[in-house]
């Protein structure tokens, strides 16, 4: 959920909550407050019945006092305290309505009375009913400006914290242009494109020096291998060399030939994580796996392992370079890792390429097989060779996986969609 969801859903939940509980106490307040108001007036009301007594020497009638009901009921009581009590007013036409009442001790012609005067509470409960609805008004529109004001005021004041997001997600070290900052009123913003720009210099100028280290230490690594090749090359055709001696230098020879090796596909996965090889374009995927099978023929002819197609036409877009890469690494281990009379089988659809060998019965460990410097117990390779061809997967967007049934040994490379 978005920051401004966040902050619309709090702003609102809080002003609601205000306003209902204000207009709770605000009612309350109202009726409180009115009620106090025919307290008083019906107050008025018994003074008013007083002074007529003592002046007409009689009690009046019910119609003598406006629209107020008033009645007098002969009581033994000489003495009760005077209350005030809701009740109900029948108006004109027996409709009847809510009342507040009053009652209270006369005496007249040594005589005590219970009299009672009602009067109508419609007008107050019009009036409650109005403000009641200029309340809830005031509440909707409040909300309204609420939400308006977030959803476009505040949306544009979150703009260039947006665009920076944006830059920061186009980011790449290897790119030369400069971080793009987008200009801003509020110091806050300005502060994280200050703070974004100085990270992206940081970042670009440590990532072009681990590069010119990577490639000056490949380069002045791969200048004493050679050396040392070459070397050891004029060795081996010396005739005086003991059997002991030769096997040696051939070990030498090997483990030179994988510390090249080793150099190159570092420096190539370095480069594919980086982004730094771009030479795409469009190939026909089912020629390139036909014409990679036939490079590898005088090797399956070696073990008598027979290779089957069943391909589709498909163009992809992408590096030949590294396609050559991935599709050597998955052949050769396919036949490094086979057994003689064994099978290969490629399988090109539209979305997927397959590759399945016979081989070791033992399913390979596949959750660890792509990592790096991961080796089986009879692996004489890098370690680096599965990682390559998960790497340029990742590069494309591609899926590898890898998985065994019934004798066969497969991996699955599923295209972007």
């Amino acid at each position: 959920m978005k920051l401004s969801t966040h902050y619309n859903k709090a702003s609102i939940v809080i002003s609601v909550s205000v306003l209902v509980v204000g207009a709770i106490v605000y009612f309350f307040t109202i009726n409180y407050i009115s009620q106090k108001q025919f307290d008083n007036d019906l107050g008025e009301e018994v003074s008013e019945v007083l002074e007529y007594i003592n002046f007409h020497h009689q009690l009046p009638k019910a119609t003598d006092f406006d629209e107020d009901e008033t009645s007098f009921i002969k009581t033994d009581q000489t003495h009760f305290d005077t209350r005030f009590f809701d009740t109900v007013y029948t108006a004109s036409k027996n409709k009847i309505e809510d009342g507040r009442a009053v009652e209270a001790m006369i005496p007249f012609n040594n005589q005590h009375y219970k009299m009672v005067i009602v009067i109508s509470k419609e007008s107050t409960q019009y009036l409650v009913q109005i403000i009641a609805i200029i309340t809830l008004g005031l509440m909707a529109t409040l909300l309204l400006v609420i939400f308006l004001t977030n959803r476009y005021i505040l949306s544009g004041l979150w703009r260039p914290f947006y665009n920076t997001l944006s830059e920061i997600k186009l980011f790449n070290v290897s790119d030369s242009s400069k971080f793009k900052s987008t200009d801003s009123k509020v110091d806050e913003f300005k502060e994280l494109n200050t703070a974004v720009q100085e990270m992206s210099g940081r970042a670009k100028n440590d990532f072009q020096n681990l590069k010119h280290f990577t490639e000056n230490a490949s380069h002045e690594m791969l200048t004493p291998l050679a050396v040392i090749t070459t070397k050891l090359d004029t060795l081996i055709q010396d005739e005086n060399l003991t059997d002991t001696q030769l096997n040696h230098i051939r070990d030498i020879y090997s483990s030179i030939n994988k510390s090249t090796r080793l150099n190159q596909s570092l420096l190539l996965l370095i480069k594919i994580d980086n982004h730094l090889i771009n030479d795409e374009e469009l190939i026909n995927l089912k020629g390139f796996l036909i014409a990679k099978g036939m490079q590898f023929q005088e090797l399956m002819r070696g073990q008598n392992i027979d290779l089957s197609y069943k391909l589709i036409e498909k163009q992809i877009t992408a590096s030949k370079y590294l396609l050559d890469i991935l599709l050597n690494n998955l052949l050769s281990n396919a036949i490094k890792h086979n057994y003689p009379n064994g099978k290969i089988d490629i399988t090109l659809y539209a979305n997927q390429l397959i590759i399945k060998n016979t081989g070791n019965p033992t399913p390979l460990a596949g959750d660890v097989i792509f990592d790096r410097f991961y080796k089986g117990s009879d692996s004489q390779g890098t370690g680096l060779g599965l990682t390559l061809v998960k790497n340029i997967c990742q590069y494309y967007r591609y899926e590898i996986s890898y998985a065994y049934a019934d004798g066969w040994h497969t991996f699955t490379i599923t295209f972007e969609s």
